[in-house]
Formats: structure tokens, sequence, C-alpha cells
């Protein structure tokens, strides 16, 4: 059913500042500056090889205005949902409310660019935190416009996503959601005897969503946490992003075999982030 992580959402407060840090800490420009003028929103969108991520900020008045006020009141600015891509929507609605979930209409949504007055277009359809578990989530099927290519990245920009994390209290429950209804493909489920838990790992559209797990007796509750982006040449991007004056933390081997990472420690709007350069084996 899902065929890819459309995108991630940001809520922040001040889209310009937002769009200043972010296009510093990528070291691209924004494929897309617009706004969804029917919701009360602006966004802002900067475009990687197999994802995009989405600064969002309420603009006006309208629905999705309320909802970017209400997320970060609830839990201030930083990483808010997750976008999943499906071919059909009306079949992957089909497909859901057939494992006995009750799900809202389809709507129709429209971005325009305030720099060329380029148009977008596509169905959305609202997941409800019953079944998502808290995490806001929305499948997507676009449908008219795209985005700027994004194939020529500098070597030393971020240019894909390795992995988005996930946290949650119930693995579970989150399989039989990510593996069993969305159909992803759970490529590791390993319990970590260090910390407790498990790590799971589910692969759609050359990255990861990478899941925490530390079971409870609480309601079951997923989370988004933090994101880890792939870079071609880490020791360039560091000495860029050490230049634009964010904080980033020398380089060191990681976890996992063959990798280079880092963490950058500002600008990042309260999401953990990593940067990870894969070398070869």
């Amino acid at each position: 059913m899902i065929n890819k992580l459309d995108h991630l959402i940001v809520c922040v407060n001040d889209i310009a500042e937002a769009e200043e840090k972010f296009t510093k800490l990528f070291g691209i420009k924004p494929a897309w500056r617009g706004e969804h003028k029917e919701l009360g929103t602006t966004n802002c969108i900067f475009n990687f090889s197999n994802t995009y991520f989405e600064l969002l900020s309420a603009r006006e008045e309208g629905p999705g205005a309320d909802l970017v006020r209400s997320i970060i009141d609830d839990k201030g600015e930083g990483l808010a949902g997750l976008v999943l891509g499906v071919e059909d929507i009306h079949k992957a609605k089909q497909q859901i409310v057939d494992k006995g979930f009750d799900l809202g209409n389809i709507s129709h949504g429209q971005g325009k660019d305030f720099d060329n007055d380029g148009v977008r277009k596509w169905n959305n359809l609202f997941l409800p935190r019953k079944f998502t578990r808290g995490l806001f989530s929305f499948l997507i099927e676009h449908t008219e416009g795209h985005l700027p290519d994004s194939s020529n990245f500098p070597d030393s920009s971020i240019s894909k996503l390795d992995h988005v994390v996930i946290n949650t209290n119930d693995p579970d429950g989150l399989i039989a959601i990510y593996e069993g209804i969305y159909g992803l493909r759970l490529a590791l489920d390993q319990t970590v005897e260090k910390w407790g838990g498990r790590m799971l790992f589910f692969r759609v559209n050359k990255t990861t969503i990478e899941v925490i797990a530390k079971a409870d007796k609480k309601a079951p509750e997923d989370k988004l946490w933090g994101i880890a982006w792939e870079v071609e040449n880490l020791e360039k991007t560091h000495r860029r992003i050490s230049e634009e004056g964010l904080e980033i933390t020398d380089i060191k081997d990681g976890r996992k075999p063959n990798t280079l990472v880092a963490t950058v420690k500002s600008d990042t709007y309260n999401i953990p982030t990593l940067l990870i350069q894969h070398l070869p084996s």
C-alpha cells in the first residue's frame, strides 16, 4: 500500500527564520516557498533525493493554521508529522477500512509557489490518532505538478534522508500497522540488551523508519523523535556547517560498521539530528 515516505513536516512559528537556519544546515536552497490558502498555512520545502522536508507555519486563519498552532502549543516547534505516499488513495483507504478501522473522508489539497506561481495538487487521507497511536500522519496521492528536480547536490550538502526515528512503547502493535497494514518491509527486529528494548527497521524508498521500542504498561503510543541525514563527504559537510555558525560534534565512527557520524547540536528546532556518511566496505 505505502510506496514511499513522502515527506516530513516540521511546525514552526517564524517560517523565514526557520528557512534561514535549515538552509545553513542542509547547504541547499528551498525548492518551494508557498501557501495552502484554504488551510491558512504557509510552507517552505527542501527537496532531497528520496523525500522532502516541509516547514509549516500558520499564516492566517483556517483548519491547517489551527492545527499548527495546537501542535506548537502542545509540544513546541519541531518534528510534527509523517506523511506516507500511495499510488491510489481510494484503494489504500479501503484496505485500512477492511482491517476494521473507521476513517474520515479523502480531502483535496492545493499549494501555490510564491516564487514562480507553480501549482501542485494532491489528495489527502488524514489518519485518526486512535489508528496512529498519537502520531500525526496522513496518506497523500500527488495528482498534479511536482517539485523541482533534486539530483544536483554540492558535495558538502545534505542529499538524502538516511532514517527517521519513532519511539514506541508497543512494538508488536506498531509492527501490526506498519508491516501488516501499510505493507512496509520489516528489515530488522532486534532486541538490544544494553538498554533493554527492541530496535525495528522498516525500509521504504531508499530510506528507513527506525523504531526504538521500550515496552511499558501505558496505553500504546508512538512519537516522532529524530532524523539522520546522509551526506557524501562528512568532513566537507562538517566544515561547512561549522563555518555557518552551527554547533556540531566532532566526527566519530558510527555504531554501524563503515560509517562516520556527527550530531548537530543547534538550530534544529528541537529535532535530534545526526549526519552520517556510509563508507565503502
